[in-house]
């Protein structure tokens, strides 16, 4: 696989993963507080992600003191802010409302990368970003929304705002260890959300329920969760954010032999915009001469790329992590909005 097609798996392998976990998902909620569940889901992930941090070997790309106040504003929207507004926004919308709106997180994340914080993009990857989200859309359409108030579709909608800031916010992150990256986020998230449901009267539900909660969360959020930063840091902001939002695709497809769900016409069409979309974004090819700047920092990086052959007194093989620097360089090559290319256009 060539490496610029790397991050492209990663985002889709979090899709996969995050897709699967919403049909388990719901099936849990049958024995499960909403709002406990959500809070498990990540504690689960949180505590998971943890034994893997402990058991795999130290990697020597943990967070930085920069790294920590971006890390903060993460945790503060996605973690904490964002499921809050959810629940306060599920209280008083209808599903298919919901549902649609969910997937303003895809939209904002986009717009945010775009004109926010620069990342660039052209009218194919903006249709791609179009089609993506469509298909989304139109999974979620049940032919009816029914809104008794504004202010719970508000909410939902800050909650993708939220989200959205958090995946931006990540992105400037994410050359730092992906595990850590989102034990944080699951620990902190997970532990102010079962707390919250608990204060408002929540039942702790079943052993076995408690079980399968903490390996959907660590597989569906945890691991999902990680390899999605891993596409961040190769992809950049907003394509990795289009990828990922084919999840409800995944999810739409799981459920059919395990919920007993019709393969629909909505089920096709979307599908198919999806693919339409990701065909777009595969094909891209931004090819223009650039700049780098000198900068110094510490990643996992391999030397078989344009932007690491700098030299060792030795001369590891395979992966492998230290501080480097990149020496200025003019140059012109297909690239994607990465931690190494995130020039002006």
């Amino acid at each position: 696989m060539k490496l610029d097609r790397i991050g492209i798996a990663f985002a889709f392998a979090a899709a996969v993963l995050f897709g699967a976990s919403t049909p388990l998902a719901k099936m849990l909620l049958a024995d499960t507080n909403p709002w406990l569940l959500a809070g498990l889901l990540y504690l689960g992930s949180g505590i998971g992600l943890s034994i893997v941090r402990i058991v795999r070997a130290s990697r020597g790309d943990a967070l930085t003191r920069s790294d920590w106040p971006w890390m903060a504003g993460a945790v503060v929207t996605g973690g904490i802010a964002g499921p809050v507004f959810l629940m306060w926004g599920l209280s008083g919308t209808s599903a298919s409302a919901a549902s649609l709106l969910l997937n303003a997180e895809g939209v904002f994340t986009a717009l945010l990368a775009w004109w926010v914080f620069r990342e660039n993009f052209d009218r194919r990857i903006a249709l791609g970003m179009a089609a993506i989200v469509s298909g989304a859309v139109v999974l979620s359409w049940t032919g009816t929304i029914a809104v008794r108030s504004p202010w719970p579709p508000l909410a939902i909608l800050a909650a993708c705002l939220c989200w959205g800031i958090d995946n931006n916010l990540t992105r400037k992150v994410s050359l730092s260890d992906p595990f850590q990256i989102s034990a944080i986020k699951g620990l902190v998230a997970g532990a102010t959300n079962v707390f919250l449901a608990l204060l408002l009267g929540a039942n702790i539900p079943s052993i076995p329920t408690l079980a399968l909660s903490g390996v959907v969360g660590f597989l569906g959020y945890g691991v999902s969760l990680a390899l999605f930063v891993l596409a961040l840091r190769e992809l950049g902001t907003s394509r990795a954010a289009a990828y990922f939002s084919t999840a409800p695709f995944v999810g739409a497809i799981i459920s059919v032999p395990l919920l007993g769900d019709t393969v629909s016409f909505s089920l096709v069409f979307a599908g198919g915009l999806m693919a339409f979309g990701v065909w777009l974004h595969i094909t891209e090819n931004h090819a223009h001469e650039h700049k780098h700047a000198a900068v110094e920092h510490t990643h996992a990086h391999v030397h078989d790329d344009k932007h690491h052959q700098h030299d060792h007194e030795t001369h590891p093989d395979g992966s492998h992590i230290h501080r480097h620097r990149h020496e200025p360089v003019r140059h012109s090559h297909s690239h994607y909005p990465d931690e190494h290319h995130r020039h002006a256009h």
